[in-house]
Formats: C-alpha cells, sequence, structure tokens
C-alpha cells in the first residue's frame, strides 16, 4: 500500500492494446480484449485504450469496438489510441466519436494522429477525391465539426422540424477530450498552439538529444510552455511487463521479447530514439518508473501492452502493474468499493 510519504510519480494510469485475433477467428479475440477492458475497470484503472490497426491482425475500426466497450464497463475511460486521420473524413468521424460518446455516457478520450499507415499500399482504396492534402488541415477540420458551429445562418427542414446545421449529436465538452499522438516538435507544437492534449509514445525525435528520456522530457516541457488553452495534459506509453507472477514459460517468453527489441534502444535511427522496455521484477520496473523524468505527479501513464502476447499473459502483467508497480508510484486506483475487488 501507499504510505504518507511516498511520492505521486503517477496519479492516472491505464493500458493500451490492438485487440489481438485469430486469422480464422477475430470474434475470438475481441472478446478477449473486451474482457480484458471489463478487467482494467474492476482493477480501478482510469483508463483503457485500443489501438487502431490497419491491414493487421488487430482491430481496425476502433470506435465500433469502444461502442461495444462501454456496453460492458461503467466507469473507465475509453481512449482510441489512435485514430490515423488520413484516411478519415473529418465530419464522419466527428459524428462518430460524438455517437459512441454519447453511448459511453461521456467517458470518450478522442485520440487521433496525423498518420495515413500502409499509404502505399492502400491508396487504390481510398477515396477518389482524396488530394494529399496537409493532414494537420484535416484535424482543423475534426475540431471545427466537433465544436459544432453552425454551418448556415438559417436552419434547416428536417422531420424534427427547424434544425441548426451542424454536426450530430452535438457533444459541447468531446472537443476538450481530444488527444493528439505525437512525437515530433511539430506535433507537439500543433497540439499545444490547438489546446489539444497530448499522447505520446515509446518513440521520440532526438532533436540533438542522445537519450530517449531527456528528449521526450523536452518535449513535455515545450508542450506546457506553448499550450494555449485551459486544460493542458499529457499521456506517454511505457511497455511494461512485470514478472513478478508470471510462470516460468511466460518470464521465458518476456525476456526473448525484450532482447529482440534491444538493438534498436542504442541508437536513434533515422532521427528517432526509442525507449527500452520495461521487463523484469516490479522492483526493478519501479526503479525505473520513478527516475523516469516523463512522470511528474502531472503524465498519466499508458500501459502499451506488447502485441501478440496470450490473453493469460495480458491479465498476469495487469494485474502486477495494478497491485506491485502503481502502489509504490503514489497511484490511486478508481473503484467504488475496494471490497469488491477479487485477484
Amino acid at each position: 500500500m501507499t504510505g504518507p510519504e511516498t511520492q505521486v510519480r503517477v496519479a492516472d494510469a491505464g493500458f493500451i492494446l490492438p485487440g489481438n485475433y485469430p486469422e480464422d477467428a477475430p470474434g475470438i479475440g475481441f472478446e478477449q480484449t473486451l474482457a480484458l477492458f471489463e478487467r482494467g475497470e474492476e482493477l480501478g484503472l482510469q483508463v483503457a485504450g485500443i489501438r487502431q490497426r490497419h491491414l493487421e491482425r488487430g482491430v481496425s475500426s476502433a470506435l465500433p469496438f469502444l461502442a461495444a466497450a462501454s456496453q460492458r464497463t461503467q466507469t473507465i475511460r475509453l481512449e482510441t489510441g489512435v485514430v490515423p486521420l488520413g484516411y478519415e473524413t473529418p465530419f464522419r468521424l466527428a459524428e462518430d466519436f460524438a455517437t459512441v460518446d454519447a453511448i459511453s455516457g461521456g467517458r470518450v478520450n478522442a485520440g487521433i494522429s496525423t498518420s495515413a499507415p500502409h499509404g502505399d499500399l492502400l491508396a487504390g482504396l481510398g477515396r477518389a477525391d482524396q488530394s494529399g492534402e496537409d493532414s494537420y488541415t484535416l484535424i482543423d477540420r475534426f475540431l471545427e465539426a466537433l465544436e459544432g458551429r453552425p454551418l448556415a445562418d438559417d436552419p434547416i427542414h428536417t422531420p424534427y422540424g427547424p434544425q441548426t446545421p451542424r454536426v450530430q449529436p452535438h457533444i459541447p465538452d468531446l472537443r476538450s477530450r481530444v488527444w493528439l499522438g505525437g512525437g515530433s516538435l511539430r506535433s507537439i507544437r500543433w497540439a499545444a498552439s490547438r489546446g489539444l492534449r497530448l499522447l505520446l509514445g515509446n518513440i521520440a525525435s532526438a532533436d540533438g538529444h542522445d537519450s530517449f528520456e531527456i528528449a521526450q522530457r523536452a518535449h513535455i516541457d515545450e508542450y506546457y510552455s506553448a499550450f494555449q488553452g485551459e486544460a493542458p495534459a499529457v499521456g506517454t506509453e511505457r511497455v511494461i511487463v512485470p514478472w513478478d507472477s508470471a510462470t516460468t514459460a511466460q518470464r521465458e517468453h518476456y525476456v526473448a521479447y525484450a532482447a529482440s527489441r534491444e538493438e534498436r534502444t542504442k541508437s536513434a535511427v533515422n532521427g528517432h530514439l526509442f525507449q527500452r522496455d520495461l521487463v523484469g521484477s516490479s522492483a526493478e520496473i519501479i526503479d525505473r518508473l520513478a527516475a523516469d523524468p516523463s512522470f511528474d505527479g502531472k503524465t498519466a501513464l499508458r500501459l502499451a501492452l506488447p502485441y501478440a502476447f496470450d490473453d493469460d499473459e495480458y491479465r498476469q502483467i495487469l494485474d502486477d502493474l495494478r497491485f506491485e508497480v502503481l502502489p509504490a508510484l503514489g497511484w490511486t486506483p478508481s473503484l467504488r468499493k475496494e471490497s469488491e475487488l477479487i485477484r
């Protein structure tokens, strides 16, 4: 348990995963991922997020998934991490986010990015009118749609009578819950200039630094110094794999996984730095997070669950994070009744 002397390094914590599934049985993987969202809420985590993956065996449409998750949970915030705008129509995406937010009771974090992954392969399946417009322009249009400003001075005639022409449903505060996925100085400054919240990953542009942690802390400081708005907020992903309660086979898997990714962390790759995965005992992970300059009591933690792990491994990692790691960092669970929690 957290004592009164414990310094709060992480006040808000959640997880994010891609939603793996077998090639011939996607429903199995989706069901397991929905059950993990339920478990995250039981554990008192503040956020459960889903990645949007294209051309891969992961969730390819985050918002329908979150609509389903909203019916299996009651309190945990639901996050897209992130929807690439390169394939979206701004007003249609705004409609989808608003619809799911209304269904969830106002629990959606709208995570977006400027990217268009696999663009070379998907070009022939995209919109015929796609013109290569700057993706930041698309985000501006998305934000305008969420704001619900009237699109004309005169009302339009509908079966419900005269109505102000704007994106429906209109959720007045959804604009304030938009998070931009970033890692470059341009994206970070752009998010700050628009008053958006900022999601950072385990990759960062070096920008003259030779340490991932130092580069990311500089990015966070840049965001706060440039922020124009009322509620700046930063969340950052960390691949965390505690093995305290893992089986021998699971521990061997985790060690091999970390080793396969270690080489990329030794120097900058194309101007980008990668953070080392946090794989080991809870005590080792606590020490590393306590020394991580990104976590200062304000930055929210997003546990990035590794791709293609088994469901029982995800559950073991989440439970060890919740019971062994987070309490030592000053974190407090969002539990309605502590007595209802079963480990």
